[in-house]
Protein backbone atom coordinates (compact mmCIF):
# COMPACT_ATOMS: atom_id res chain seq x y z
CA UNK A 1 0.00 0.00 0.00
CA UNK A 2 1.21 3.53 -0.80
CA UNK A 3 1.84 6.09 1.74
CA UNK A 4 0.36 9.53 1.86
CA UNK A 5 2.25 11.83 0.59
CA UNK A 6 1.87 15.86 1.19
CA UNK A 7 1.43 18.17 -1.59
CA UNK A 8 4.11 21.03 -2.47
CA UNK A 9 3.19 24.58 -2.71
CA UNK A 10 3.81 23.80 -6.44
CA UNK A 11 0.96 21.02 -7.14
CA UNK A 12 -1.57 23.09 -4.25
CA UNK A 13 -1.03 26.11 -6.80
CA UNK A 14 -1.14 23.75 -10.25
CA UNK A 15 -4.54 22.45 -9.12
CA UNK A 16 -6.10 25.91 -8.05
CA UNK A 17 -5.11 27.81 -11.19
CA UNK A 18 -6.22 24.18 -12.80
CA UNK A 19 -9.82 24.53 -11.09
CA UNK A 20 -10.12 28.47 -12.00
CA UNK A 21 -9.48 27.53 -15.79
CA UNK A 22 -12.03 24.92 -15.80
CA UNK A 23 -14.38 27.77 -14.16
CA UNK A 24 -13.24 30.28 -16.45
CA UNK A 25 -14.70 27.97 -19.29
CA UNK A 26 -17.90 27.01 -17.50
CA UNK A 27 -18.50 30.72 -17.34
CA UNK A 28 -17.73 31.17 -20.98
CA UNK A 29 -19.62 28.32 -21.77
CA UNK A 30 -23.10 29.81 -20.91
CA UNK A 31 -25.11 30.98 -23.19
CA UNK A 32 -25.80 34.75 -23.07
CA UNK A 33 -28.92 36.16 -21.28
CA UNK A 34 -31.29 37.33 -24.16
CA UNK A 35 -32.74 40.97 -23.62
CA UNK A 36 -36.32 39.72 -23.80
CA UNK A 37 -35.68 37.73 -21.03
CA UNK A 38 -34.30 40.18 -18.85
CA UNK A 39 -37.18 42.71 -19.96
CA UNK A 40 -39.93 40.03 -19.06
CA UNK A 41 -38.40 39.80 -15.51
CA UNK A 42 -38.05 43.19 -14.68
CA UNK A 43 -41.62 44.07 -15.86
CA UNK A 44 -42.58 41.14 -13.74
CA UNK A 45 -41.20 41.97 -10.36
CA UNK A 46 -41.98 45.50 -10.91
CA UNK A 47 -45.61 43.81 -11.26
CA UNK A 48 -44.75 42.25 -7.93
CA UNK A 49 -43.85 45.29 -6.13
CA UNK A 50 -46.19 47.49 -7.57
CA UNK A 51 -48.76 44.88 -5.95
CA UNK A 52 -46.79 44.62 -2.71
CA UNK A 53 -47.00 48.37 -2.42
CA UNK A 54 -51.29 48.61 -3.42
CA UNK A 55 -51.75 45.31 -0.74
CA UNK A 56 -49.61 47.55 2.09
CA UNK A 57 -51.47 50.64 1.47
CA UNK A 58 -54.99 48.53 1.93
CA UNK A 59 -53.57 47.11 4.96
CA UNK A 60 -52.69 50.73 6.24
CA UNK A 61 -56.27 52.30 4.94
CA UNK A 62 -57.70 49.49 6.93
CA UNK A 63 -55.96 50.17 10.14
CA UNK A 64 -56.47 53.43 10.23
CA UNK A 65 -60.31 53.03 9.77
CA UNK A 66 -60.37 50.45 11.93
CA UNK A 67 -59.03 52.94 14.38
CA UNK A 68 -61.16 55.74 13.27
CA UNK A 69 -64.48 53.24 13.84
CA UNK A 70 -63.14 52.30 17.51
CA UNK A 71 -62.76 56.31 18.38
CA UNK A 72 -66.17 56.55 16.91
CA UNK A 73 -67.54 54.11 18.80
CA UNK A 74 -65.99 55.21 21.92
CA UNK A 75 -67.15 59.00 21.25
CA UNK A 76 -70.78 57.07 21.36
CA UNK A 77 -70.56 54.84 24.43
CA UNK A 78 -69.16 58.49 25.78
CA UNK A 79 -72.55 60.19 24.43
CA UNK A 80 -74.72 57.76 25.56
CA UNK A 81 -73.31 57.28 29.55
CA UNK A 82 -73.22 61.10 29.51
CA UNK A 83 -77.31 61.15 28.12
CA UNK A 84 -77.78 58.46 30.80
CA UNK A 85 -76.97 60.85 33.41
CA UNK A 86 -78.47 63.60 32.03
CA UNK A 87 -82.00 61.40 31.76
CA UNK A 88 -81.65 60.64 35.49
CA UNK A 89 -80.53 64.09 36.38
CA UNK A 90 -84.08 64.69 34.65
CA UNK A 91 -85.83 61.82 36.00
CA UNK A 92 -84.58 63.28 40.38
CA UNK A 93 -86.29 66.91 39.17
CA UNK A 94 -89.17 65.76 37.88
CA UNK A 95 -89.73 63.36 40.73
CA UNK A 96 -88.79 66.70 42.51
CA UNK A 97 -91.38 68.90 40.63
CA UNK A 98 -94.38 66.19 41.30
CA UNK A 99 -93.56 65.93 45.09
CA UNK A 100 -93.19 69.69 45.79
CA UNK A 101 -96.94 69.78 43.29
CA UNK A 102 -98.41 67.24 45.89
CA UNK A 103 -97.01 69.22 48.96
CA UNK A 104 -98.74 72.85 47.65
CA UNK A 105 -101.86 70.89 46.74
CA UNK A 106 -102.02 69.64 50.57
CA UNK A 107 -101.15 73.14 51.41
CA UNK A 108 -104.02 74.65 49.44
CA UNK A 109 -106.84 71.88 50.56
CA UNK A 110 -106.30 73.04 54.22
Amino acid sequence: MASYKEPSFKDRAALSADAKQRALEKLKAKPPVDPAVVAARTAAREAKEEAEAKKREEKKAALEQARLDKLAKAAAAEQAIKDAEQAAIQAEIDKKAARDARYAARKSRK
